[in-house]
């Protein structure tokens, strides 16, 4: 037989390994397979077990009439046996006609000794055509995404990536390798087939990731005594740089850090003791390593501390802060239950930038000029209603200047207030600015999430130079991964990026007070991920709030979200509004979204956040105007209309509401879709609260309706009884068929009080039975319509007892309540 290819070779554990060959061996052992051109002898060589070969490729040719399917079960797995059926579906069995059949259901079983999820069954429809595509699906239709380095992975037209079935590589084409001595992960390690073959690098797999430690890391400041520390599992050599004077960088003192070799649970921990208080001194690091290939350092590069609690800009250098210095934020505020909130997206210099009584430009971009707004009796939150704002990122990112607007999703330290927010950014005055301005939104009764960016990180990527292979996805090439779109996208499952995570959120509680996070496009940091942070913030913090972005470019895991404690972005009720108000939807498909998105989506009602617009894309305005080229700046009357009756069915779906700022006086951004470094179309123009007053008093009203006594049938934690809705559709189903009327607390499960909510979105009018169960014993109470609320009289449209049926205006809605 030819002698073998090795297409890559990776470690699984500092003795063992894995050599993947470009098709299966049965030509005996691998006898000129070498090590680092013979320096280190092997102590056995053989085929891989199925176990290595399935979690690789997903699949093994167990014996020549046995082929098995296997899902191992441990390792960032996203389905629990206990719960979820998991069917193989592919080419050879009618993809999702496989979803539910038994004949394709796989089983649990130990594999190696570990559990794994198996199907077994004949080769023959599945080996034969070649490259036969399969992936792993839930029996609630969950299809279960790939690691970025599976090596058969592919792409169809339709963007959606599997795995397929190679005839060619059945399990003899992994074999594994012990070794008789240890390997040291700071060197390059490299196999040849045979001695006088081309070489393939080896590279540190699974075991790698899982290398951590508990010891506190950073800069630590205690009496006369500072201690830096530093993860870098595969560093030759880390160096402290550090300065008392800003005017002195290149003058910093040079130290070398120590690896705290051979001490239990201090694998790649880097040390250096200082026997001096350097609070306030500036610092930042050199790493060393493998210079080449996928792994490879870049020793010249300023490396700004992971753990760096301050920063001066984007590239460092990082600033020691005593943590006694910055202390604790006050936690006497009450954060609101999830169903009770009322969220508003914002952004720091968006909200502050033409605040009443502005100051300077340079003085108005951050932390301190939004708190000035936040404390003036006018302030526009405040009397809006609203008890939560949700800020975009405020954490250090990359924009290149303190002038620049950026909208921060680009983060380039987890735990330091972003420089260019702060007055003083030398002096890391913006730790005093950001806690006093989570203060000033308490005071007000306002909770505060940060939008938090975790998947990927900005430029310079400081967390590539201690550790590229560690802490970044990487495919089977050794490219780095890009579900995010941004380029880096970060490998959250390892031990120490899963503790950076939850580290930066306990960091971003404990000083600054914060309520909760919204992780941007959480697909990516994974389901098990997802769960171990919540686990760690509910124990200090447990009515801590957890809202996912639950998407990235890779897959959207809403479905798999349900039996956590995370709520979710509801983008299928944001596109879904926008085509209703257009008369583009139907009012059976409307129902799902009043009763809060249940079953696949939403568990409980407060699992679902519902919105309308956010940061991306165009304003909602902008979405369904009917200018040209979609610039709302100067509505039309329908586009208002159409506005009015977006607010009354957010606010009238169960699930927590959210608002863009800015969207109750239709903001526009004149049709522009991406202003993420666009500050003049971005900035909230004031002016339209007196240009659209209506608008702004309708959701306002709304707001106090949700947040009064009787929205409290709107604000639903758990899942309402099955009597509680009732809808009705219009009469004879043609004339309307986008309409429908809903009865909230129909079976009175939840006392005496009822709603009835009608809207209507087409051109004409709409006449909607309402059956007994609405008809009441007492008259109905208009509380509002399409254009405003009413006081307690009521409205002019009220429906008498007994009424069997009403009319809702086109483009139009009402509100009526009952309380007998």
């Amino acid at each position: 037989m030819p002698i073998p290819i090795i297409k890559r070779a990776w470690l699984e554990s500092t003795r063992s390994g894995i050599v993947e060959l470009d098709q299966d061996w049965n030509g005996g052992n691998l006898q000129g397979l070498t090590l680092d051109t013979g320096r280190v002898e092997f102590t056995s060589l053989g085929p891989a077990p199925s176990l290595a070969v399935g979690s690789r490729w997903g699949y093994v040719l167990r014996r020549p009439d046995r082929l098995s399917f296997i899902l191992p079960l441990e390792h960032g797995c996203e389905v629990d046996p206990r719960r979820d059926r998991v069917y193989v579906a592919g080419d050879f069995n009618d993809w999702g006609k496989a979803v539910g059949n038994p004949d394709w259901e796989m089983k649990a079983a130990e594999l190696d000794g570990e559990s794994a999820l198996i199907w077994t069954g004949t080769p023959e429809k599945i080996l034969w055509p070649d490259r036969q595509r399969f992936k792993f699906a839930t029996g609630d239709n969950l299809w279960l995404g790939l690691p970025d380095d599976a090596p058969n992975a592919v792409r169809d037209a339709g963007g959606n990536v599997n795995r397929y079935v190679d005839h060619f590589r059945t399990g003899r084409h992994l074999w594994r390798f012990t070794l008789a001595a240890e390997l040291d992960l700071a060197e390059p390690h490299s196999l040849a087939a045979d001695p006088s073959g081309p070489r393939s690098p080896l590279m540190p797999g699974g075991f790698f990731y899982e290398l951590g430690t508990d010891l506190p890391l950073g800069a630590l400041v205690s009496g006369n005594e500072t201690v830096f520390r530093v993860f870098a599992p595969r560093a030759r050599s880390v160096t402290l740089h550090i300065c008392d004077d800003l005017s002195k960088v290149a003058e910093a003192r040079r130290f070398d850090l120590a690896r705290r070799a051979g001490k239990e649970g201090t694998a790649g921990v880097w040390e250096l003791v200082l026997d001096q208080n350097m609070h306030c001194w500036y610092y930042w690091y050199g790493v060393d390593g493998v210079r080449e290939g996928p792994g490879r350092f870049e020793p010249a590069a300023m490396v700004l501390d992971p753990y760096a609690l301050a920063t001066v800009d984007r590239e460092g250098p990082g600033i020691v802060l005593e943590r006694d210095w910055i202390g604790r934020a006050d936690r006497s505020f009450r954060t609101p239950a999830w169903q009770d909130l009322v969220i508003v997206e914002a952004h720091v210099r968006d909200l502050a930038a033409n605040a009443p009584g502005a100051k300077s430009a340079e003085a108005n971009r951050g932390f301190s000029a939004l708190r000035d707004w936040v404390e003036n009796p006018n302030f526009y939150l405040h009397r809006l209603g609203i008890n939560c704002v949700e800020l975009q990122p405020l954490q250090e990112f990359d924009n290149r200047t303190p002038a620049e607007y950026h909208w921060g999703y680009m983060t380039n330290n987890f735990f330091a207030p972003e420089s260019s927010y702060a007055l003083d950014p030398a002096r890391a005055s913006g730790v005093r600015e950001l806690q006093a301005l989570v203060a000033a939104f308490h005071r007000r009764g306002i909770a505060v999430i940060l939008d938090v960016v975790y998947n990927h990180v900005g430029e310079p990527a400081h967390l590539m130079f201690m550790d590229r292979l560690y802490y970044f996805q990487q495919d089977a090439d050794g490219n780095l991964a890009n579900w995010s779109g941004c380029g880096n996208d970060l490998r959250a499952g390892s031990t120490m990026a899963k503790r950076l995570i939850i580290d930066s959120c306990t960091h971003l509680i404990e000083a600054y007070g914060v309520d909760g996070f919204r992780f941007d496009l959480a697909e990516l940091l994974g389901v098990e991920v997802l769960r171990d942070i919540e686990s760690a913030l509910k124990r200090m913090k447990p009515n801590v709030i957890l809202i996912a972005e639950p998407w990235s470019f890779r897959g959207h895991i809403a479905g798999a979200l349900r039996d956590t404690g995370f709520a979710s972005w509801n983008d299928g009720f944001r596109d879904f509004v926008r085509d209703y108000v257009l008369n583009r939807g139907t009012g059976e498909r409307l129902e799902y979204f009043l009763r809060g998105s249940p079953w696949y989506f939403a568990k409980w009602p407060a699992q679902t956040v519902n919105y309308t617009e956010s940061h991306d894309d165009r304003t909602w305005i902008d979405m369904i105007t009917e200018n040209q080229g979609g610039n709302g700046s100067s509505p039309t009357p329908d586009d208002r209309v159409r506005t009015h009756l977006m607010a009354a069915i957010l606010f009238m779906s169960l699930g927590i509401p959210m608002l863009a700022a800015g969207q109750d006086f239709l903001r526009s951004k004149r049709g522009v879709s991406n202003t993420y470094q666009r500050g003049d179309l971005n900035a909230l123009d004031y002016g339209r609260l007196r240009r659209y007053p209506g608008t702004h008093a309708y959701f306002k009203d709304w707001i106090a309706f949700r947040r009064g006594p009787l929205g409290r049938l709107l604000r639903q934690y758990s899942r309402p009884s099955e009597g509680f809705f009732e809808f009705f559709l219009p009469k004879g189903g043609g004339s309307s068929p986008s309409s429908l009327a809903a009865l909230y607390n129909a079976d009175r499960s939840q006392g005496s009080a009822r709603l009835l909510f009608a809207v209507n979105p087409s051109r004409e009018d709409a006449v909607i039975p309402v059956g007994e169960t609405a008809a009441p014993p007492a008259a109905w109470r208009q509380v509002a319509d399409h254009e405003r609320f009413y006081d307690a009289a009521g409205g002019p449209a009220t429906l008498a007892a007994g009424d069997r049926e009403i009319l809702v205006p086109s483009m139009g809605c009402g509100l009526w309540l009952a309380e007998g």
